[in-house]
């Protein structure tokens, strides 16, 4: 059950990211389509690189606003409002600075 959890909070981790990809590859996928044949190809490969560079920003800021808005998805993915890992920090040592002969 524990390779699970593990597994699932790398899912989420990844999830950012993707959402992003392929919401650009979807724009310039869809302006791709939508040109036409009579375009010029330089014409039409600029258009797709905006419509990329601008669906890819649209879905970040989407995501990160879901992120913001639902504390209990940002928990259970282990991610912080921005979509970056939460690193949880570890105990701190019983006897920090101190050796283990030296109790005092």
């Amino acid at each position: 059950m524990r390779w699970a959890a593990l597994a699932l909070r790398i899912i989420g981790w990844l999830l950012t990211p993707l959402v992003a990809w392929a919401a650009s590859f979807l724009g310039a996928w869809t302006i791709l389509l939508a040109s036409g044949e009579d375009a010029a190809p330089r014409t039409v490969l600029a258009v797709a690189l905006g419509a990329a560079i601008l669906s890819g920003a649209i879905s970040l800021l989407v995501w990160r606003r879901v992120l913001k808005r639902f504390p209990k998805l940002r928990r259970s993915l282990h991610v912080s409002t921005a979509g970056l890992p939460v690193v949880e920090e570890t105990a701190a040592p019983a006897n920090p600075g101190g050796s283990p002969e030296d109790p005092a």
